[in-house]
């Protein structure tokens, strides 16, 4: 019997299937909550919590695994990972929730192994009780576990904002989550600062960042100022090190959060072999319990301060954090800045500070209520005695006294249940002492649930407390970058000439002129063949037009040579560029003269200064490199103003001088309309006019635009040439 396919809409299907799945990874997995913790920490956690390993000694790391599989439907080797990253020994949080003993790894290490949970031991740390304080007073909602047979927080009523002091990462369904951590003291000076101002400046209060690799933070207020406000940005970490004059060696001794030892090793390898870093010897890994060393060999007469000014451009020594402060908000989720972060927390806190003074108002309020019962009974106190006395039914001593007293059936029940050594005057009389303060107490507690400052100002006084108590200086220390990345820039570069080459299939070529002249002929891609080629050096830069817009600058240094008999490198693998993007045109530069024209097929020409293209940083694409309104026919660049050929479909052509073309300094502009063109007609390409046509002047414009002359015969059929030299 043959199978039979059902069809189903695609749509149907993902809403169906794909669709709660996605919701679960965001909502039950991914991306952290305003307590700070995604479900498997907060699992993890409270489980340990109820081990009582808040204020015990440590127990294996295995026992607690086992424990959480109650609440965390996971395999164990998922829940311990979790675990290793919430530990001391790791160190990747500034405040562990966990006090661990044994090897944990370590956050900046990428190789390190953890030990297995059985030979590793923990507890909770002292700051986790501030994560858990009050948890028994009903400021959190408690749900059934995956199979209802215990319950659970739905949140921890965090007395901090631990959501922003550490720091948390996640990648959901179609989003993602990078918290970057901040320094406790500072993070509770913003939030009590909030409370008092809404509109309260930040970085009066938070100078940013802060990691517990420690490393440098260079210091950008608009990045940061960005992160307050919007959550989105990137800050830039730089590793810290230290010169051994008398060993002429360089000690990396922290490094950017977002790096691992091994990465940097690797491309300080794959440097040295590539011959790009000639002034190391040797590089050696010497992390051990004392921590993180990595130690760099310098060769005699190396300028340390510039090599590290080198290596920070070229390694993961200086590495970017990108922020996407992504939180669920009651269940949705939210791109928020610190701002709305901590707007949102104290809000929380507020509801579990609320909730904490209403169930300890209710508490004493039952415990003044037996009192008032037991007052009543003070008035006769051998009454109370003939009543128990005399009932002859032990179920009736509890009507028999509400009924005698009129009191309600709690308070005969309290009555009843005390020792007959207590029915006395004495005992009576110092328990409804408590009566006048209690009903103070509640009525204190009362109000103060009801009252908003107040509330807020328990909130402070709470973090304050917390900030006296777990305040530690920062790790990550502001700097200013100064000159130093300028200096980066300058690197010797070996200077030699060659001549680069591009296919019409977008294969390049970069051969010295010594290779050139030993070698064969070209070898290309079937169907394939040479589009351009230029005169160079070693030393210069390389722009790449892509048929998108995008212009991608490289070093020809950074390109190996290679020889003619090679087909060469593929230009979208080189320069990482967008499917299906194509480079149309190429040009080498050193200092950034001359001017770029741009032919498009509506007649217009623009003349963009190549400084428009120079960047201070070592940017590798530039986006809107030329205008996007109108297809581009083909692009020229030309080292001065010359007279150049401007050619349409229909067999027209026109000469101009490029300084009849105004340069603008916009790379988007369209230019100036240099051709008319009759219905149908396009602008098919320009060329320098010179070597173009054997009479320029035959074919020049008086003015511009102008609809051109059609080609002499001799013209027709003469080759476009876009060769140039710099």
């Amino acid at each position: 019997m043959e199978n039979e396919i059902s069809k189903q809409q695609i749509t149907k299907t993902l809403k169906e299937n794909y669709m709660p799945y996605a919701m679960s990874v965001i909502v039950s997995r991914a991306i952290p909550e305003i307590d700070g913790f995604k479900p498997s920490h907060r699992k993890l956690l409270y489980t340990m919590y109820d081990m009582g390993l808040l204020k015990g000694g440590r127990t294996k790391s295995a026992n607690i695994v086992g424990q959480t599989m109650r609440l965390n439907p996971h395999g164990d080797q998922a829940i311990y990972e979790t675990m290793v990253r919430l530990t001391e020994g790791h160190e990747a949080l500034l405040h562990p929730f966990v006090d661990s003993k044994g090897n944990f790894g370590k956050q900046y290490s990428r190789d390190m192994a953890y030990a297995a949970s059985r030979y590793t031991e923990a507890k909770l740390s002292a700051i986790a009780a501030e994560v858990f304080r009050d948890i028994d007073k009903n400021t959190v909602d408690f749900v059934d576990n995956y199979d209802s047979t215990r319950k659970e927080p739905s949140l921890l009523p965090s007395a901090f904002p631990n959501i922003l002091v550490n720091p948390n990462q996640g990648i959901a369904v179609g989003m993602a989550s990078n918290i970057a951590s901040f320094n406790l003291r500072e993070i509770c000076q913003a939030a009590k600062a909030l409370m008092k101002d809404e509109k309260a400046n930040l970085s009066d209060y938070i100078t940013g960042p802060d990691f517990s690799t420690g490393a440098y933070l260079i210091c950008d207020d608009d990045a940061f100022n960005q992160i307050f406000e919007t959550g989105r940005g990137s800050v830039k970490l730089r590793a810290k090190y230290k010169y051994d004059k008398k060993n002429n060696l360089i000690e990396i001794t922290e490094i950017p959060y977002s790096t691992s030892t091994e990465a940097i090793i690797d491309k300080l390898a794959e440097l040295i072999k590539a011959g790009k870093l000639k002034e190391i010897n040797d590089v050696r890994d010497e992390t051990d319990k004392t921590g993180l060393k990595l130690t760099i060999e310098l060769k005699r007469s190396t300028d340390p301060e510039k090599l590290m000014a080198k290596l920070y451009r070229v390694t993961p020594l200086e590495e970017s954090f990108s922020c996407n402060f992504n939180v669920l908000i009651d269940g949705e989720p939210m791109v928020l800045g610190v701002r709305g972060i901590l707007r949102h927390w104290i809000n929380f806190r507020m509801g579990c500070t609320k909730r904490r003074l209403i169930y300890d108002a209710e508490k004493k309020a039952a415990r003044l209520h037996l009192l008032l019962g037991l007052r009543e009974i003070l008035l006769d106190i051998d009454k109370a005695i003939n009543i128990v006395r005399n009932t002859e039914e032990d179920a009736m001593v509890v009507p028999n006294l509400m009924e005698g007293f009129g009191i309600d059936r709690i308070q005969a029940e309290y009555v009843a249940e005390i020792k007959l050594r207590n029915l006395n005057r004495e005992y009576i009389l110092k328990r409804i002492e408590e009566i006048d303060s209690l009903t103070a107490e509640v009525k204190d507690l009362q109000e103060a649930s009801e009252s908003t400052r107040r509330i807020k100002k328990i909130i402070a006084d709470e973090l304050t407390e917390i900030e006296k108590k777990y305040g530690k200086d920062r790790k990550t220390i502001l700097i200013d970058a100064g000159d130093k990345e300028e200096e980066a820039v300058v690197e010797e570069v070996p200077d030699y000439n060659v001549k680069v080459f591009m296919t019409k299939e977008n294969y390049f070529k970069k051969i010295t002129l010594v290779s050139l002249r030993s070698g064969g002929e070209h070898k290309f891609k079937e169907g394939d063949e040479m589009l351009l080629e230029f005169d160079a050096s070693n030393r210069m830069d390389m722009l790449f037009f892509s048929d998108k817009q995008n212009v991608y600058k490289m070093r020809l240094n950074d390109i190996k040579d290679t020889k003619a008999s090679a087909m060469g490198d593929y230009l979208p693998n080189l320069l990482n560029m967008e499917n299906g993007e194509k480079i149309v045109y190429c040009v080498p530069t050193l200092s950034y003269t001359g001017f770029m024209l741009f032919a498009f097929t509506n007649g217009k020409i623009a003349k963009i200064d190549m400084q428009g293209y120079a960047t201070k940083t070592n940017r590798k694409r530039l986006t809107g490199g030329y205008s996007d309104k109108s297809p581009l026919a083909n692009a020229l660049y030309i080292p001065e103003e010359t007279l150049v050929a401007a050619y349409s479909d229909n067999g027209k052509c026109v000469v101009f001088d490029t300084t009849d073309v105004l340069t603008k300094t916009s790379r988007t502009s369209q230019g100036i309309q240099v051709m008319t063109l009759r219905k149908k007609a396009s602008l098919s390409r320009i060329a320098p006019a010179g070597e173009a046509l054997n009479d320029p002047k035959g074919y020049k414009a008086r003015s511009l635009p102008s609809a051109g002359y059609f080609l002499k015969d001799e013209d027709s059929g003469k080759k476009q040439l876009t060769l140039f030299n710099e």
